[in-house]
C-alpha cells in the first residue's frame, strides 16, 4: 500500500515535495475490477505534493500499460494510458458544501495518512474509455454475432429504421388503396 503522511507534507521545509514510485497493485484491487480491467503493469506515478491550508493537494501524472476487455467483444486489448489528477486531501470533516463548490476533489483522510494508493487505483479505472476495441473490430468494423442474432451499428440501425414500414402505417395505407379502388369502379 502506497501512502505518504500528512503531517510530513505540513512541516516540510520545502514548498514541494516530489513523488516518483513504482506502482503495484494489490489483487484487491484486480478482483474488484475484474470486469473493467485484466491487467495492469508498468503503473507509474510522479508528482508533487505541497500544504495549502488546510489541505495536503497531491497533483499527480500516471502512466500504466493494461490489458482491458473490447467494449463489443470482450476480447483483450493492450492499453498504454497516460494521465493526470489532482486531489486534496483533509484531516478535517469537509462540509457538502464545500466538497461541491470545489473543482479539485477533497478527500477526507485518518491517521494521519493519505492513501495515494487507492487513488492511482481508482483513477485508473476511470480514465479507461467506454468505447475501446481490438485492433481487427476497428478495422475491419467487425460485431459480435450469434445464432439468430448480431450486433449492429449504430448506423445500419438508423439505415434499417428508415426503410422499415410501420405496420399501422401500412394497414393504413392498404384500408386507403382499397377505398380509392372503390371510387374509381364507382
Amino acid at each position: 500500500m502506497f501512502t505518504i503522511s500528512f503531517s510530513q507534507v505540513e512541516n516540510n521545509k520545502s514548498p514541494l515535495i516530489h513523488i516518483e514510485h513504482e506502482v503495484t497493485m494489490r489483487p484487491e484491487f484486480l478482483e474488484r475490477s475484474q470486469k473493467l480491467l485484466y491487467q495492469a503493469k508498468n503503473v507509474h506515478l510522479v508528482g508533487d505534493a505541497f500544504y495549502s491550508e488546510p489541505y495536503v493537494t497531491c497533483d499527480l501524472h500516471v502512466t500504466a500499460d493494461l490489458v482491458v476487455p473490447s467494449s463489443r467483444s470482450l476480447e483483450p486489448v493492450n492499453y498504454h494510458e497516460d494521465f493526470h489528477f489532482s486531489e486534496n486531501y483533509s484531516e478535517d470533516q469537509v462540509a457538502k458544501e464545500e466538497l461541491e463548490a470545489s473543482e479539485t476533489p477533497i478527500v477526507q483522510i485518518e491517521n494521519d495518512q493519505i492513501d495515494l494508493q487507492t487513488a492511482i487505483e481508482d483513477n485508473l479505472l476511470l480514465h479507461i474509455p467506454t468505447t475501446i476495441l481490438t485492433p481487427e473490430e476497428e478495422d475491419q468494423d467487425i460485431y459480435p454475432e450469434g445464432q439468430g442474432w448480431a450486433v449492429i451499428s449504430e448506423t445500419k440501425f438508423d439505415e434499417g429504421k428508415k426503410n422499415q414500414v410501420n405496420p399501422a402505417f401500412a394497414k393504413l395505407k392498404e384500408l386507403l388503396d382499397q377505398k380509392d379502388n372503390q371510387q374509381d369502379k364507382n
